[in-house]
């Protein structure tokens, strides 16, 4: 959910009832100046729903660390490939 500054000040309590089902987002001239997160949630279960559909679900995270090396690997020139 996504909330002015002005309304989030006004409603204190109400976004600390609801931050329990989801995250919050204030705003403040347009932009995101904060995000209230549960913190029993764990962080892992909250991107999870973000991320699905756009990594392959084959990826895991040593294939992601050996094509993060890849990237960077140095040719024997000594130069970044």
């Amino acid at each position: 959910m996504q909330v002015t500054a002005t309304e989030f000040k006004l409603n204190f309590g109400r976004y600390l009832e609801l931050v329990r089902t989801e995250d919050i987002w204030v705003t403040k001239n347009g932009k995101i100046i904060a995000k209230l997160i549960n913190p029993n949630v764990s962080a892992v279960d909250a991107i999870s729903g973000v991320l699905a559909g756009k990594v392959p679900a084959n990826l895991d995270r040593h294939a992601l660390r050996e094509e993060r090396i890849s990237r960077y690997a140095i040719d024997d020139s000594g130069l970044s490939a």
